[in-house]
């Protein structure tokens, strides 16, 4: 059987990663719930979640320097929610590196739909990845 993908909520609004994580649960994903942007940080390496879900106004470290920090080591899909909906945020978000942006309140369908299309597209890009690793040793070692 292949392992549950990992899911990192980051938001400090705990009953709001509560409900993010029980319908990301009842969908086979295993979750892990980080309040701040400092935690989130830490839990990167030692959880590895294969999606981050980064709310972006949180205690500390906000969102955007989170995203970026992770950027510099990973490509792992970042999908921000935020209740700030100006096309400023959303443009300044993905350009920091984010992948998606959902606008606080969101429909719970909608956010998990996001993910899984985040997860196909990541998990293709790095089968192909993979393959022309494999196909360039292939030619190395000829």
């Amino acid at each position: 059987m292949a392992a549950k993908q990992k899911i990192m909520i980051v938001d400090d609004d705990s009953n709001i990663a509560e409900l993010i994580s029980l319908y990301l649960t009842k969908e086979c994903f295993d979750t892990r719930i980080v309040g701040d942007g400092e935690a989130a940080l830490r839990s990167f390496d030692s959880f590895a979640p294969n999606l981050i879900l980064l709310d972006l106004m949180l205690p500390g470290m906000d969102g955007y320097q989170v995203c970026r920090e992770i950027r510099q080591r990973s490509n792992v899909p970042i999908i921000m929610l935020s209740a700030k909906g100006e096309i400023f945020d959303k443009v300044l978000g993905l350009e920091l590196g984010a992948d998606d942006y959902m606008i606080k309140p969101f429909d719970s369908k909608e956010l998990v739909a996001r993910v899984k299309a985040q997860l196909r597209r990541y998990c293709r890009k790095l089968k192909s990845c993979q393959r022309a690793a494999e196909e360039k040793n292939d030619r190395h070692s000829a």
